[in-house]
């Protein structure tokens, strides 16, 4: 793996462990803004990736499942990977797609 891809990749699994930490907060009960903040991420990521999306999508939003079913036994947030791999594959083919 090369040096560009490490660290799109890690920077993806800080932000997805932001994200699930924001997230696991007890206070905090918005889950279309974890979505869009999931969504952006691996969108984002996906772009700067050049190849293997989907670990970028798995690196971006495995983590709201995994504090979700450790924490509260919520096997419902897996759902959460979803969004990331979408998101991780729109911003791969736009920047294969541009000019």
């Amino acid at each position: 793996m090369k040096k560009t891809s490490l660290i799109v990749l890690s920077l993806a699994i800080l932000s997805g462990l932001a994200i699930a930490w924001i997230d696991s907060r007890p206070n905090w009960d918005d889950t279309g803004i974890s979505v869009l903040m999931v969504l952006s991420a691996a969108t984002l990521f996906g772009y700067f990736t050049k190849q293997r999306p989907w670990l970028t999508a798995l690196a971006a939003s495995v983590w709201i499942p995994i504090f979700g079913i450790i924490g509260t036994h919520n096997f419902g947030s897996l759902i959460a990977i979803i969004p990331g791999f979408i998101g991780a594959y729109l911003g791969f083919f736009f920047k294969k797609n541009s000019i």
